[in-house]
């Protein structure tokens, strides 16, 4: 069986678990929740559920997906679950052995009337056969947050078609050009050059409307020197990239020098003091503080970074209040910001990853000097 379910079962036992059910918590058309399933066994179909056991791992999906699910996780065992979880669940709990033992399910990938579900598969079992159904912790999630070299290279991959569909664009954007437009130029690129997708819709954000940080392009022309805000990603082989640069057409006012270096020295400033062992809300301190000694704390309010892989947002973070661990392995986001709601915004964002107790930068599109 593969190195990724062992990890599980040794975390299964720590945490006194018999059997642990993985899947999603709605039909995953848009690879978007079913990312421990996927990790897990390689099924890249959208519906469908793991059980795993100290001894088995069984794959239960409807008619759709009976060969892909052959031909992409040939070490799971194939159970036919065709109709509602109530239908099929319980003959696979028998096949699988877990009368009366405790199965652990993820709280994240079942919605309240799936929680109901699984009481009601329960119930319809004889007494002394009933397993205890029970919230496990993110079990998947943290074996995920810790990259394997082959992830590394396939999030490499998607990272360097970023950083060149960016450039490639950027290089041409001229005044008149709407955001729309150099969102749909980033999306052919990519796509032409051999992304499988986006991680997210592209962002862009010309002058005030930088300072939403999550701001949807318009068909709105962008003026010459307003800053804008470019925060996009592919997809590779199911991995992620993540990228921000924020650029000006024409020549940059002092304003806009201002910031930018502020934001761009606090970024640099994380990525050279970020360290194993240290928690995700003293990485996100490191750039914080610099924003703030020069006066704009207030206007950096999100957290520093994320974890990236299967998913664009994934454990670890760095922000306020985390307690998540940086150690070797994860991959994660360095982005700072600032927000100033009547001029608009700058930020800048690399991917690194966690090595030899630093952060090593995986992006390498251009920033700005002045």
């Amino acid at each position: 069986m593969n190195k990724r379910v062992q990890r599980l079962r040794e975390r299964m036992a720590e945490h006194n678990l018999d059997a642990m059910l993985v899947g999603a918590p709605v039909e995953d058309t848009f690879r978007t929740y079913g990312a421990n399933r996927r990790y897990l066994s390689g099924f890249t179909g959208s519906m469908g559920w793991l059980l795993v056991t100290q001894t088995d791992a069984f794959i239960a999906v409807d008619f759709r997906y009976y060969d892909q699910a052959t031909r992409e996780a040939p070490e799971f065992t194939l159970f036919k679950g065709n109709g509602s979880l109530e239908r099929w669940l319980p003959d696979l709990l028998k096949e699988a052995g877990v009368q009366g033992k405790r199965v652990g399910f993820e709280p994240a990938g079942v919605t309240y009337g799936m929680y109901q579900g699984l009481q009601r598969v329960r119930e319809t079992i004889p007494g002394s056969e009933r397993p205890t159904f029970e919230p496990a912790p993110p079990l998947v999630e943290e074996l995920r947050a810790i990259k394997e070299p082959e992830e590394v290279a396939r999030l490499q991959r998607a990272v360097d078609l970023g950083d060149e569909a960016f450039e490639a664009v950027a290089a041409r954007i001229e005044p008149g050009w709407t955001e729309t437009q150099v969102a749909w130029e980033i999306e052919m690129y990519a796509r032409e050059h051999g992304a499988d997708a986006l991680s997210f819709e592209t962002i862009v954000a010309g002058g005030p409307w930088g300072a939403m940080p999550h701001a949807q392009p318009r068909d709105q022309r962008i003026e010459a020197g307003q800053p804008i805000v470019i925060d996009m990603g592919v997809k590779i082989d199911g991995y992620c990239s993540d990228l921000t640069r924020t650029i000006i057409l024409g020549e940059p006012d002092d304003q806009f020098k201002k910031i930018y270096e502020i934001v761009l020295t606090a970024q640099l400033t994380a990525e050279e003091l970020i360290s194993t062992e240290m928690k995700g809300e003293a990485a996100h301190m490191l750039a914080h503080n610099v924003i703030a000694e020069a006066g704009y704390g207030d206007y950096f309010g999100h957290g520093l970074g994320h974890g990236v892989g299967l998913l664009v947002h994934e454990t670890p973070r760095l922000a306020r209040s985390s307690q998540d661990v940086l150690q070797d392995g994860m991959i994660i986001t360095v982005e700072p910001g600032i927000y100033l709601g009547d001029w608009g915004g700058v930020r800048i964002e690399d991917m690194a990853v966690i090595e030899n107790g630093r952060a090593r930068i995986l992006s390498h599109a251009p920033k700005l000097s002045f």
